[in-house]
């Protein structure tokens, strides 16, 4: 039995991978986008709505960042929360990721540990807005 889906959204292959692999052994079915332009090809392709329990954002991204892409998951996915994750992190730039709403905010590489209790708080979090 599943413990939700997650949609991780990394332009780094092997960040995604290792991310996708550390949610599958906790338990978690995985989505993933190269890019910030895919997820959101992704999440309109879903004509019902696109089901997720959580979505993990990388902020610095080619084409779309993620900062773009949070406000456009905002607009379209109010309920489901948003996990920033960075490699460069700063104090305005988590900040204003809070301000847009996003429930956590991590530094590459993230333990996997601290990935698991992220998604495991943030999908908790999520049953509060439904």
């Amino acid at each position: 039995m599943s413990m939700g889906r997650v949609f991780v959204v990394d332009d780094e292959d092997h960040v995604r991978k290792t991310i996708g692999l550390v949610l599958k052994q906790g338990g978690y079915e995985v989505l993933e986008a190269a890019d910030g332009e895919e997820a959101m090809a992704m999440i309109q392709s879903y004509p019902t709505g696109f089901s997720v329990q959580a979505i993990i954002c990388d902020i610095q991204m080619p084409k779309v960042s993620g900062n773009d892409l949070i406000s456009f998951i905002r607009a379209k996915l109010p309920s489901i929360p948003v996990i920033a994750l960075t490699g460069h992190p700063n104090v305005r730039g988590a900040a204003f990721l809070f301000k847009q709403g996003v429930v956590d905010y991590l530094i590459k590489p993230a333990q996997p540990q601290t990935l698991l209790d992220a998604v495991g708080r943030a999908i908790g979090e999520q049953a509060v807005f439904e």
